[in-house]
């Protein structure tokens, strides 16, 4: 059983599915639905396109070169069948879908983590916007109390260091 990839987003196509296109120079294109097919007709670039592999690949969304996606790669020649070759194989491939699994998810915690802080910012302006909707106005008048904590804003100070307070004491 041969699983193909498709041409434009790069998803696995499974037997008896997606749709083959033959161009007029004998080169095939598989697809794994009609999305794809109608964009390829529309002679849409899967880099330009945010859904495909192609596009997250290029900026950086998702992992781009790893060991792993070597063994993915198609080969064409035969091998003899051999049963502990075969018995092998499969321990291999499930723990190098292991690996690659854990190297995607840290790939993706390292690209997240500057985006807490951020979610945070976001929330306490659309809460600062919004405030009238959460506390009645009547009562914020009443009771000023009631309206957001300020946060202390960063100071930044001057500190002098030992050669720059000499200088300045000759002068």
């Amino acid at each position: 059983m041969r699983l193909e990839k498709c041409w434009f987003c790069s998803s696995t196509i499974y037997p008896g599915h997606g749709i083959q296109f033959v161009r007029n120079d004998a080169k095939i294109f598989r697809f794994c639905r009609s999305k794809c097919h109608k964009n390829f007709k529309m002679k849409r670039n899967p880099r330009k396109v945010k859904w495909t592999k192609a596009y997250r690949k290029l900026h950086g969304k998702d992992l781009a070169q790893d060991s792993t996606f070597e063994l993915e790669r198609r080969r064409n020649r035969p091998e003899r069948y051999d049963r502990n070759v075969v018995e092998n194989t499969i321990k291999a491939i499930k723990k190098i879908e292991e690996v690659r699994v854990k190297r995607e998810s840290k790939f993706w915690e390292s690209r997240m983590k500057g985006k807490k802080s951020q979610e945070r910012k976001e929330a306490a302006v659309e809460l600062e916007q919004s405030i009238h909707l959460v506390k009645a106005p009547l009562a914020m008048q009443a009771d000023p109390s009631l309206t957001l904590p300020k946060v202390p804003e960063q100071i930044k100070v001057k500190v002098a260091t030992k050669k720059q307070s000499a200088q300045a004491m000759q002068e």
